[in-house]
C-alpha cells in the first residue's frame, strides 16, 4: 500500500523538497505532502500544521492510513506553532497569497536566509512575490503545474534581496523558461483586458483603470520576453 499519488501541484512541491529535511507543512489539510515524503524516506522529521481541527483530523487519519508515525501534528495559526530551529524546509501551499503573505509576516525568521521556503499560492501570487521583494526574500526558482486545467506557481525562496518589475509581479519572477509561462501571462492578460473593458463600459474607476492599464502593459511586454527567451 504504497503507491500514494498526489496532484501535480503537490508533486512539484514534493519534487523541491531537500532529500533529508526538516520539514513544516502550514495549512497541511490532509497532509498528503508530509505523508508521502515520509513514505519515500525523502525527509528526517515533519510537522503538520493547521489552523483548524478538522483538517488537521483528516491529516492525522491519513498518517494512520499510510503507517506514517513519525509525523507530529500541531493545531495553529501559520508558523505560530514552530520554532525556527525545528524545521528548515517550511511548504505553505493551497491559500490565497495574502494569507501566506501575512503569515511570513508574523514569522521574520523565516527571511534569515538558512530556511528554505516552498510557496504555492492558489491566488493573487502577484501580492505574495510584491511582499517577497519588498520584505528581505529573494525567489531561487519559479515553476507552473498544471493541475484540472488551472495553472499554479510554485515558488523556491530564501532570504536576499530581490527586484521585480510590474510585469515580473504580475507573470511571474523566474518564468521565462518555463514552457506554461506564456500560457500563465495570456490568461492573466485576458483578464485585465476583461476588467478594464468593465470599467470602461461603467464610464468610472478612472484610476483604477489606468492601474489595470499599466499592468495590462508590463504583462504584454514580458511575454514579449517570454517568447525571446524561447525563441519564437
Amino acid at each position: 500500500m504504497r503507491d500514494l499519488e498526489l496532484t501535480p501541484r503537490l508533486q512539484l512541491l514534493a519534487d523541491w523538497v531537500p532529500h533529508g529535511a526538516r520539514l513544516a507543512d502550514v495549512g497541511t489539510d490532509h497532509a498528503y505532502l508530509p505523508v508521502w515524503l515520509c513514505l519515500h524516506g525523502r525527509v528526517v522529521s515533519a510537522i503538520a500544521c493547521d489552523l483548524r481541527e478538522g483538517p488537521l483530523a483528516r491529516a492525522r487519519e491519513t498518517g494512520r492510513t499510510w503507517g506514517t508515525e513519525s509525523i507530529v501534528y500541531r493545531l495553529g495559526n501559520g508558523l505560530a506553532v514552530v520554532s525556527p530551529e525545528e524545521a528548515d524546509t517550511i511548504v505553505i501551499a493551497g491559500m490565497g497569497g495574502e494569507n501566506i503573505a501575512a503569515i511570513l509576516a508574523q514569522a521574520s525568521w523565516t527571511a534569515d536566509g538558512t530556511h528554505t521556503l516552498l510557496l504555492q499560492p492558489q491566488t493573487r501570487a502577484e501580492v505574495l512575490r510584491g511582499f517577497l521583494a519588498d520584505n528581505g526574500y529573494a525567489i531561487r526558482r519559479e515553476a507552473l503545474a498544471e493541475d484540472r486545467g488551472i495553472l499554479y506557481p510554485v515558488m523556491e525562496v530564501r532570504g536576499g534581496k530581490m527586484f521585480l518589475t510590474l510585469g515580473q509581479r504580475h507573470g511571474g519572477a523566474a518564468l521565462l523558461q518555463d514552457p506554461l509561462g506564456e500560457r500563465y501571462i495570456i490568461e492573466k492578460i485576458i483578464r485585465l483586458q476583461s476588467a478594464v473593458a468593465g470599467i470602461n463600459r461603467s464610464g468610472g474607476g478612472r484610476e483604477k483603470g489606468d492601474e489595470l492599464r499599466e499592468i495590462l502593459t508590463a504583462l504584454l511586454s514580458q511575454r514579449e520576453e517570454w517568447r525571446c527567451a524561447n525563441g519564437l
